[in-house]
């Protein structure tokens, strides 16, 4: 089956700094729970994305077994959005949509992540149970850090 979790969180800086921190990996770190045990292995953790780019990384989300995810970078429209896609790792299905959009605060900044879980019945399963909590705790996690970083006395 088929999920999705959308967010959106106001960033109170101008739409280059924002760009320029989430198209740089090596910050996907910096934004996830320290227990998650996320490291990202690419060398290419500094460098901006680019289409076609791929992304390893291990990440503990569950009893802290560490799983090994690579991700592709599927598509780019510098300055507004990007599109990060699983090649390999723990979900069937994984297709994180970022978008930035310029307002009068600075830019509002949207995630759309569609996902399917392997196993079937039994995904579904954990996805009522585990995975649907886990993945807004972390996405609320990173709402909480991006407040601080980005915060209004910031402001452009």
């Amino acid at each position: 089956m088929r999920y999705q979790l959308y967010r959106e969180q106001q960033l109170y800086c101008d739409l280059e700094t924002a760009w320029t921190f989430f198209s740089t990996p090596g910050n996907l770190s910096k934004i996830t729970p320290k227990n998650m045990g996320f490291t990202v292995l690419s060398k290419v953790s500094e460098q901006p994305i680019f289409e076609g780019m791929l992304i390893d990384y291990t990440v503990s989300p569950f009893l802290g077994i560490p799983l090994k995810w690579q991700t592709k970078i599927t598509q780019v429209d510098t300055l507004k959005s990007f599109t990060d896609f699983q090649q390999k790792g723990p979900y069937k299905y994984w297709n994180h949509f970022h978008e930035f959009i310029p307002n009068a605060d600075g830019v509002l900044m949207k995630d759309t992540v569609d996902y399917d879980l392997p196993l079937g019945f039994l995904g579904n399963i954990a996805h009522i149970l585990l995975v649907k909590k886990k993945l807004e705790a972390i996405f609320d996690f990173r709402f909480r850090v991006l407040e601080q970083k980005f915060k209004k006395e910031n402001t452009i």
